[in-house]
């Protein structure tokens, strides 16, 4: 008779789920004994590496993850990168170590005393199975709850007693289908309020890069010769921002944010909230006299919109149906937005003149994994995403999530065959919240570049504090760290670069490495403004 384990395993396969994302602790063991040749365990030095390295390589992957985590302290460690998966609407199915059913009463050493309780309310659904036979009905449920939109993690406590128990038969195969169209008469009365509109405005989320809808958005932005703007703050890009309707990033603050859409009738946001939002500026949620209209498959987003009408569906298949039921307008298309100009170059650089120079020798195919907040508006003004799945961020704002993403969005782009070339802009500070993922990417050998502008503080606290007019804040500063050394220890490659022309040098010999590389870069000490 097949055991639990077995019968798991078994499963685990069948859903494409061969490669473990983790840190093994004593309460895994048991499930982690005689560990398949056909599986691929990624080890993490930290839970909360393991947690989003596999965050980037389902993003990348298009596909669930799975992330084997330590009883109750291991989720503790892995849950600043879990609050960022729920955010960023990753499927990953996250299980963990529980002791032995015999001992449960007693909360021996290693109990996660609520197992169930401790994730939430960062997953979709949280599990510990009565019986031992129930754990692959529970893993079949995850996985689909996993994948339901809006997609993100689930978690199942499993005592490390169960795997060697007798298994019942395997639940049947089953498909999911994860897409749904939106009501028809509801979209019918958008496509009619947009193409009544005096001056359409058009913002696009993440939602619409995880759809595969960036040639509908743009399709769509032409069809209404409507101005776009990706929504405040994206962990994703969703429209080409070459395109010539193209115009940023909007602020996420509410005044500024109805600043810049003023003189816009109609409003439509596809694939994001609305809005977010970070430091309170007060203002009117939207200029004068405009109409909103959102498409989300998120209802959580609908709920919380402050104002607008809203459609529950697909943005891909959202965006379909208007292309479809939109006719063209008879305006002229808006004019492209100038370009910036040039940065001075200076010693140290600025934060524009060094993403300009990375702008410069950016590969063609780049994906781009960026955890640097105070530089963030210098690196979207001057580094565009062209191609989609090419930009991953974190929605949560929760430090330590880019450099492990990075990881594991690399070893994404080898084990699919693209071998796209991956990039990461991580600063200082973020640099070393999950530093272990160093290890990890040399272990693996991913020809990733780390690139960290080097300020010596965290200089987004400094504009925060600016903004609000709190003076005196302690602990902003961080002299003393160095992070070549840092680098080498963990077995990458790593070198200081001061200039435009070394940037270029040394990101072309760092893709072509056979193993990670950091490029610390001083930048300029001026806290940058936070809108």
């Amino acid at each position: 008779m097949a055991t639990v384990r077995e019968t798991t395993y078994d499963l685990l396969r069948s859903l494409g789920l061969t490669t473990v994302f983790g840190n093994p602790g004593s309460t895994e063991e048991p499930f982690l004994q005689e560990f398949p040749p056909d599986f691929h365990y990624v080890l993490a030095l930290h839970e909360a590496s393991a947690v989003g390295i596999a965050d980037g390589y389902a993003q990348a992957t298009g596909r669930p993850a799975h992330v084997n985590l330590h009883t109750a302290p291991g989720t503790g460690n892995g849950m600043g990168n879990l609050v960022t998966a729920w955010h960023n609407k990753t499927p990953l199915i996250v299980t963990a170590g529980q002791q032995t059913r015999e001992m449960l009463l007693l909360e021996p050493r290693l109990t996660s005393r609520r197992a169930t309780e401790f994730a939430q309310p960062y997953v979709k659904w949280a599990y510990e199975p009565v019986r031992a036979q129930d754990i692959p009905g529970a893993l079949l449920r995850a996985y689909a709850t996993a994948v339901q939109p809006p997609a993100g993690p689930v978690f199942l406590s499993l005592p490390l007693d169960d795997w060697a128990q007798p298994a019942d038969p395997p639940p049947p195969p089953r498909s999911v289908a994860t897409r749904y169209a939106p009501d028809p008469e509801q979209l019918a009365r958008f496509a009619d309020l947009l193409a009544g509109s005096r001056n359409p405005a058009l913002v696009f989320g993440a939602a619409v890069d995880r759809a595969d809808g960036w040639p509908l958005a743009a399709a769509l932005a032409e069809r209404l010769a409507a101005p776009v703007w990706s929504a405040p703050a994206p962990e994703r890009a969703g429209f080409p921002e070459d395109h010539p309707h193209y115009r940023g990033v909007l602020p996420f603050a509410i005044g500024p944010l109805a600043d810049t859409l003023r003189g816009h009738d109609t409003i439509l946001v596809v694939g994001a909230p609305v809005f977010r939002y970070y430091p309170h500026v007060p203002g009117e949620y939207l200029p004068d006299g405009a109409r909103l209209l959102h498409v989300t498959d998120d209802p959580d987003e609908v709920a919380r919109a402050p104002v607008g009408d809203s459609v529950l569906a697909d943005p891909g298949l959202a965006l379909a149906a208007l292309v479809d039921l939109v006719p063209r307008a008879d305006r002229p298309a808006p004019e492209p937005s100038p370009a910036p100009p040039p940065p001075e170059v200076t010693t140290p650089l600025s934060a524009d003149a060094l993403f300009a120079a990375l702008a410069g020798h950016w590969p063609a195919d780049g994906v781009l994994v960026q955890e640097s907040p105070s530089n963030l508006s210098a690196l979207r003004r001057r580094l565009r995403i062209t191609r989609p799945s090419s930009y991953f961020t974190m929605a949560s704002g929760g430090l330590g999530y880019g450099l492990p993403a990075a990881v594991g969005v690399a070893l994404a782009e080898r084990d699919t065959g693209r071998g796209r070339p991956v990039v990461a802009v991580i600063g200082d500070g973020s640099f070393h919240y999950s530093v272990q993922a160093l290890w990890t990417a040399a272990r693996l050998r991913l020809p990733l570049v780390v690139v960290v502008p080097v300020n010596q503080q965290y200089a987004i606290l400094k504009a925060f504090a600016e903004l609000k007019d709190t003076p005196g804040v302690p602990g902003l500063d961080l002299p003393g760290l160095d992070l070549t050394a840092v680098a080498r220890g963990y077995g990458c490659h790593a070198r200081v670069v001061q200039t435009p022309d070394e940037l270029g040098e040394a990101l072309a010999d760092g893709l072509a490495a056979d193993g990670p590389t950091v490029l610390p870069v001083p930048i300029s000490t001026d806290p940058p403004r936070l809108l």
